[in-house]
Formats: structure tokens, C-alpha cells, sequence
């Protein structure tokens, strides 16, 4: 089976061009494939397929096996890799997802894709949406106890994949590992959740640090990004439009007027190969 590497901002993946190849067993592939000692190494696994209702279609598989309903950095290598691979020479484009269908303008160099624009969609506040236990309600500044000795302000989000965010003075006083797996598995997440912890530096610009539903620590979220966005907006620490730092580099975003999330990012190729199936 042929893939190639690709990482938005350093959340990288592994991916299929299902166009021409066969996955039958992506649960399984995804957990041996992104294994960083005894396979290629990534954060998942996603499979670009033929659509009926898009240019192209996206599944995408955690680490673990999980597969996620969207991703924002992975959705912007997927139209890089249909646009320069020619699968759809488009401008912009459509992909099909389990969140939707997404569009993304692409900005080109050389008649390469060097980074794109996605409309991530409007954001889901309810706590049914998220999802999350409890009376439909917005889930703003609440309290969130893990233990008798630990618990965390939280605001969540779904951008068709739950967010839980948590505003903080200092980001190295934090335990990402366990508290952001301890967050993810909390009982009042059904579907578990991505957890992102911020430090606001003014209105337009913070630093975000991410634990990963299915994945743990990864260098970037596009989704949990676009996630800040809109938590910063309701708890009135940030613009509508903001400047976002992750360990992987950087994203803009944008919550319009329409209710409607742009992400603006890199979209990396890094190599390809062969897996021995």
C-alpha cells in the first residue's frame, strides 16, 4: 500500500489515497501505522476517498483507532494533496467529512498548495451538542472537578468534535499528560473530548497547548483552534479574530459575522512510501 506523510503545523499524519488503494481495516492500520517506534509514526491515519456530494472525501483515525468526526490541520493537507496530486484541480474546493461538508481556498506557490483557508463551520454551544451531561445549557466558565484536589474552569465547544477549554495564567505549571487524560475520559464527556489549555496574551493573540481526543499530546489542533476561537469570544478575553501559537507553529482565525469559523494554516508533504500489508 503506497501513503505519504503530510502535517498541518506538525499534526501529522499518515495518508491513503483511497482513490487507488484499498484499506480494509483502518481501525487496525491507523493503531500499527502511527506507532512512532514500530511504524511510520503520526497522530493518525486518514483515508482520502472518492464523494458523491464533494470533491473529495475525508475519514480520519486517531492513534488509538478512534475515528474522528474532523480535522481542521489534516483537512488542509487533504486539499493539498488532491490539488497537487491533480485527484481535483478546484479552487476552492469541497470535502466531505463526518462534521460536513467543508470548504477550502487554497493559496498556491510555484502551482503547490502552501496553505489554505477552511470554513470550519458554525460552532455548537449547547451542551447536548458537544456532547456533554447535563441540562442544554451553554457550557461557559463552569467548574470542572477531576479530584478532591484538582479542578478547571472550562469552556466547550463542539466544531463537530467536542472541545474542552481551559484559560490559564501559566502553561508551565501545567500537568498536560494527566490532567488532559483525565479531562478527556471525565464522565460528563460521552463521546470523550479534546482538552486545550491558553494563555491569552491580549485580545488577538494567545498560546494553546493541546491533548488530543484519541491521540494525547500533538503539536497542533485545527479543530480545537477554531474551538479557542469561540471560547475566547464568550468569555470575553479575545477578538472575533485571533492569532493562535501552538507548539507546531501558528493559525488564524476568524469568527464572522455568519457565525461561521475560518482557520487559515500550512500544509506540509513531508515524504512517501510503501506499507507492507
Amino acid at each position: 500500500m503506497k501513503f505519504t506523510k503530510m502535517h498541518g503545523i506538525g499534526n501529522d499524519y499518515v495518508y491513503v489515497n483511497c482513490f487507488h488503494e484499498v484499506v480494509e481495516d483502518p481501525v487496525g492500520l491507523s493503531k500499527k501505522i502511527s506507532d512512532r517506534h514500530f511504524g511510520v509514526g503520526s497522530d493518525g491515519l486518514i483515508l482520502i476517498l472518492p464523494s458523491e456530494i464533494a470533491d473529495c472525501k475525508m475519514r480520519i483515525f486517531n492513534a488509538d483507532g478512534s475515528e474522528a468526526q474532523m480535522c481542521g490541520n489534516g483537512i488542509r493537507c487533504v486539499a493539498k494533496y488532491v490539488y497537487d496530486h491533480a485527484l481535483v484541480r478546484k479552487n476552492p474546493l469541497t470535502v466531505e467529512t463526518l462534521a460536513g461538508i467543508k470548504t477550502i481556498e487554497l493559496y498556491t506557490k510555484n502551482e503547490r498548495v502552501c496553505s489554505a483557508r477552511v470554513n470550519m463551520g458554525r460552532p455548537k454551544l449547547m451542551r447536548p451538542e458537544i456532547p456533554m451531561v447535563g441540562a442544554e445549557t451553554q457550557v461557559v466558565d463552569e467548574m470542572l472537578v477531576l479530584n478532591e484536589n484538582t479542578s478547571f474552569r472550562v469552556t466547550c465547544v463542539s466544531m463537530g468534535n467536542p472541545h474542552c477549554v481551559i484559560f490559564v495564567d501559566d502553561l508551565k505549571q501545567l500537568h498536560i499528560e494527566k490532567d488532559g487524560k483525565a479531562i478527556e475520559h471525565h464522565r460528563v464527556f460521552p463521546e470523550r473530548t479534546n482538552v486545550h489549555f491558553v494563555k491569552v496574551h491580549h485580545p488577538g493573540e494567545v498560546t494553546m497547548v493541546t491533548w488530543e481526543r484519541g491521540s494525547g499530546i500533538t503539536l497542533a489542533c485545527g479543530t480545537g483552534a477554531s474551538a479557542v476561537c469561540v471560547a475566547g469570544v464568550l468569555n470575553n478575553l479575545t477578538e472575533r479574530k485571533l492569532l493562535a501559537h501552538l507548539p507546531g507553529g501558528d493559525l488564524e482565525l476568524e469568527w464572522v459575522e455568519d457565525e461561521n469559523v475560518y482557520m487559515t494554516g500550512a500544509a506540509a508533504e513531508v515524504f512517501t512510501g510503501e506499507w507492507l500489508l
